[in-house]
């Protein structure tokens, strides 16, 4: 199984989930998982890279790359760095 290519998300939308990660704040967060679209009422725990890839992890225990990511209160994360 060979995992698809990582498509960095825009800088300032990074910044803004970092800052929620701070505020330890629950959003609605919509993500893709396996081609099911999720949708979660939960707060961001951690913000890290692995193999050059970035990944949000949940107060839930979930984890997520970031490229995977619909929204967050509504908001869409737009272009790329």
């Amino acid at each position: 199984m060979t995992m698809e290519k990582y498509v960095p998300i825009n800088c300032d939308f990074y910044d803004e989930l970092e800052a929620l990660a701070t505020m330890g704040k629950k959003v609605r967060l919509v993500y893709l998982d396996d081609g099911a679209r999720l949708e979660v009422h939960a707060a961001i725990r951690d913000l890290f890279t692995r193999e050059s890839v970035e990944y949000a992890k949940l107060d839930s225990g979930v984890v997520f790359r970031l490229d995977k990511l619909v929204e967050v209160d509504g908001k869409l994360p737009a272009g790329l760095c």
